[in-house]
Formats: structure tokens, sequence, C-alpha cells
């Protein structure tokens, strides 16, 4: 596609008209508190504007007209076809307004323009296309059973959703849970993150413009501690879906466990290892798809690929080729198309990178900070056990960590409490298919990185998330129940004989 230039997404983010109340019931408010935060550009500390802080109180009323609206089945019970109809217009909604959205998306959170026009925005818009385009497409089945007998089991929508986003793909995450939530006809609740509400406001507003009924979606900004937990906490409120920390997961599950047992769906961190063996083919194409998995999105992203774990013969080589392409990936305003990396998302998440880059191992390349910005950097580490060779740093930072076997690669990419993703780069089948089958992780490429597609199911083992899985026809399970309905036609003269 082709992109304007720096000054041309300069005048498009002066001329934003922001959404900055909460949106509940098909229409924006303030907190019922009447707080507000700031939401600040990372790349310049300027304060973007002003959002509704919600609450408890506000919890309660967006639930209880998300209850009202599933429960008269304005949505639940509209008929599949209308329901595809209604999400397909709002696809086409988000395509008219693509570019509004995708500078919003950098402004709020640091992201690359390019990456939020050639990926993020384009890639929501497919989301939900796909899944409305799934509604009438998913079918119910019938049971062996007797004669006399028939056993349906049907797909029912599980009630009112919270949705819980994180702030690195604001806009993709959304489109992630709302795309199957709605499509299986739940009314939604989404927390956006603190630092990145502004697309979701936006989203909710074309939500009502195509067609989705009042109080089936609704956007609560506001804190972890007063939205968040009220929401894993709320008693009329069905299932959860969390994409995030992991130990901001670990406290959904207790919420649940404390209040109504209800679903958790965890999609949690990950240190995901890139296993490029003695044998991978064209060095020039493997150090491509590494230096993407590392520093795509400022390496804030659970399944980028933090670690390089590679055979001692072909280090040298496949380095020279890394630090090479690294080199081709620019940083600075994020509002220039130029540039593929941007601004971390917070002074505290820039903080807390910083303090990887302290921790002693041998610097590559990179390793400079400076005003919310961090240079993609590589770092060779002899000490397996060190925090940057183990912890989700969750910045523009790769570890490489040197092994002599394919059964050394293979337990390294295992030795961490993460299972998220996982690339093996070989040219030898039968080990791209074994250590493809060995490595505890949820998504698994060969000779690439990447996460699949829409139509493949995305989710962890381990401590990287259990409950259910996003994208593909998986995603819609963890939004529907299954009901058993038992039909029996005996006939009553039949029984009267029996």
């Amino acid at each position: 596609m082709t992109l304007l230039t720096t000054e041309e997404y300069k005048a498009i983010a002066a001329g934003l008209d922001l959404c900055t109340g909460a949106f509940i019931d098909g229409s924006f408010r303030p907190a019922i508190s009447g707080a507000t935060f700031d939401t600040v550009n990372p790349a310049t500390g300027a304060v973007l504007t002003k959002v509704a802080a919600c609450g408890p109180a506000d919890v309660d009323l967006a639930v209880q007209k998300a209850r009202d609206a599933f429960e008269d089945g304005r949505w639940s019970r509209l008929h599949p076809r209308a329901r595809k109809e209604v999400l397909i217009r709002l696809a086409k909604l988000l395509k008219r307004n693509a570019c509004e959205l995708a500078v919003m998306e950098s402004l709020d959170s640091g992201k690359t323009i390019y990456d939020c026009e050639t990926v993020d925005v384009p890639e929501t818009i497919h989301c939900l296309t796909w899944h409305a385009e799934l509604i009438d497409k998913i079918y119910d089945q019938t049971a062996p059973a007797s004669d006399d007998h028939i056993a349906l089991v049907v797909r029912e929508p599980v009630g009112v959703v919270g949705l819980v986003l994180p702030w690195n793909f604001p806009l993709l995450m959304l489109a992630w849970k709302i795309g199957p939530a709605l499509a299986a006809g739940c009314s939604v609740i989404v927390k956006p993150a603190e630092e990145t509400s502004l697309t979701a406001l936006r989203v909710a507003e074309l939500a009502m413009e195509a067609g989705i009924p009042p109080g089936v979606f609704n956007v609560l900004p506001g804190s972890g501690p007063d939205v968040g937990e009220p929401i894993g906490r709320h008693m009329d409120i069905d299932a959860v879906s969390f994409t995030g920390s992991t130990e901001t997961g670990r406290r959904f599950l207790r919420y649940a466990a404390e209040s109504n047992l209800k679903e958790v769906t965890l999609e949690m961190g990950g240190k995901n290892p890139a296993v490029v063996l003695d044998d991978a083919e064209n060095l020039d194409r493997v150090a491509a798809h590494v230096v993407n998995g590392a520093f795509w999105n400022m390496g804030e992203n659970c399944s980028a690929a933090s670690r390089l774990i590679v055979q001692s013969g072909v280090k040298e080589a496949l380095l020279s080729r890394i630090l090479a392409h690294a080199r081709e990936w620019p940083m600075g305003d994020p509002l220039d198309p130029v540039n593929r990396v941007g601004a971390l998302v917070s002074t505290a998440h820039f903080e807390k990178v910083c303090s990887y880059l302290a921790k002693g191992p041998k610097v590559l390349m990179g390793g400079k900070a400076e005003a919310g910005f961090v240079e993609p950097t590589i770092l060779d580490i002899a000490d397996r056990e060190a925090a940057p060779a183990r912890d989700e740093i969750f910045g523009p930072v790769l570890s490489v960590l040197t092994v002599e076997s394919f059964d050394e690669a293979i337990a390294l990419a295992n030795d961490t409490e993460y299972g998220l993703a996982a690339s093996i780069f070989t040219a030898n089948v039968k080990r791209a298919i074994r250590g493809a089958r060995a490595i505890q992780a949820g998504t698994v490429t060969v000779n690439s990185f990447g996460e699949g597609d829409i139509s493949t199911p995305f989710g962890g083992f381990k401590q990287s998330g259990f409950g259910g899985r996003d994208n593909g026809i998986h995603a819609h399970d963890q939004y529907t129940r299954l009901k058993t309905i038992w039909i029996d036609l005996a006939d009553d003269a039949d029984e009267a004989v029996a």
C-alpha cells in the first residue's frame, strides 16, 4: 500500500476528534465519579487528551445494560445472517476510517505508522470480516442415539463477557476478542489498557453506526484495580477473556475463584525461542526472520522471538547477517513511515526495559536508550540463568545463546516457564518435524517467524496461558457453551407395553 508523508500524517493527527468518555448502552458518558486520566503520546510525552477513569460503579452499570441487552435478545437471538451483516458493516466502516485509526493508534501507543497502516488496521478489519462470515457457517450437531431418541448438541452464547485488552496491539487484540464474542451473540464489556484507550472508544462509536444495538458493546477505560478487578469479580459476568502479563492473569483466576467461578481464558507472556540449526539454508533469509521476530513492534509482543538459540557451527555467519538486517530497522518519530522502531508505550515500561541493558551480557549491537526510545539491541549471553535470557523483557532486545547439538537446542528452547511460540530453522524435514513436536509451545513455525493467521488457533502452554484460543474457529469456543437437548420419540403405546 502507498503510505502518506510524515507531514500528511501529522495533519491528520492535528485534526483528530478523540472519543474520551466511557461507552455504555450506546452512548458516551463521563465516569460516574467524574474522574479522568491523561492519555499520553509516548513518543513526545505530550498529553493527547483526558479520558474517563471508570470505577466499580461504571462496571455495575455496564454489566446491567449488557445483561438487559443479552436477555431481551436484541443481539443474542438476532438471526445469524443479521448479525453477520452488522459486523460486515462495522468492518467496512473501519476500512473507511483506516488512516484515522492508524494515526490514532500510533499516537496513543508509540507504534510506528508503518506497522499501524500495513499490519494492525488491515488485520483488524480482516479479523472482524472473517468472524462475521463464520457466523452462519458453524453448525450444531446430533449425537448417536437410539431410534426412540434424538440428541442435539447446540452452541449457545455464554452471556455477558469481559474482554480485558493489552496495550501492545490495542486494535488488533480488540478485534481478536470482539470478533468471535459478538459473532457468538454475546454482550461484551471491553476494558482497554489504561495506556491505550482511544481506538477502542472510536471502534465503539463506529459499532453503533454499523447497527450493533445499545448495551451489546460497552467500553470502560480505567485502571486495573478500578475496572479490571471489578470485571473479574463481578457476579453477573459469565466469562472473561484476558490478554496481558502472567502476573495479572493469575489475579483473574483468583477473582473468578472468589466470585462466581466465571470462565477465564488467559493469553499471557512468552520467552520465545528461534532455534537455528547448523544445516539451515539461506542464512540471509533466516536472519531477516530472526530480526523481524525480535524487533517488530519494538519487541512489545508476547510472541516475539527474543531468544536466538543457534548451533555454534553457524553462529558467526548468521550473526553477521543479523547485524546487517538489524541496521535496516531505523528508529525515530513513529509518524515517519520510514521508521520501523517507535517509542515504548510508557515511561515505566521504558525504565523496565532499560534495566536489562545494564545487566552485564556482551552487547553486539545497540544498547542505547533515550526519552522513551530503545535501540534494537543484541546481547551475546553465556550465562543461561542471566535475567535477559530468562525474563520476558518486552522490548527490542535479542538474547543470543549458543548450543552444540539438536538435543541441546530443544532442551534449551523448553527451559522456560513459558510456552507461547517458537521457530525452528533447518533444511532437514525430519529434524524440523521432530523439533516442532518436541518444543513445548502453542505455535511452532518452521523456517519462518510468525503466528499463523486468522484461521489458526493462537495460544500457549504452561504459564503462557490456557482456557481457550484466539483466532480460528476455536476462538468461538470461549464465547459459547454446549447444551445437550435430549428428545424422546418413543410411542406412548410402546411405553405402556414396556
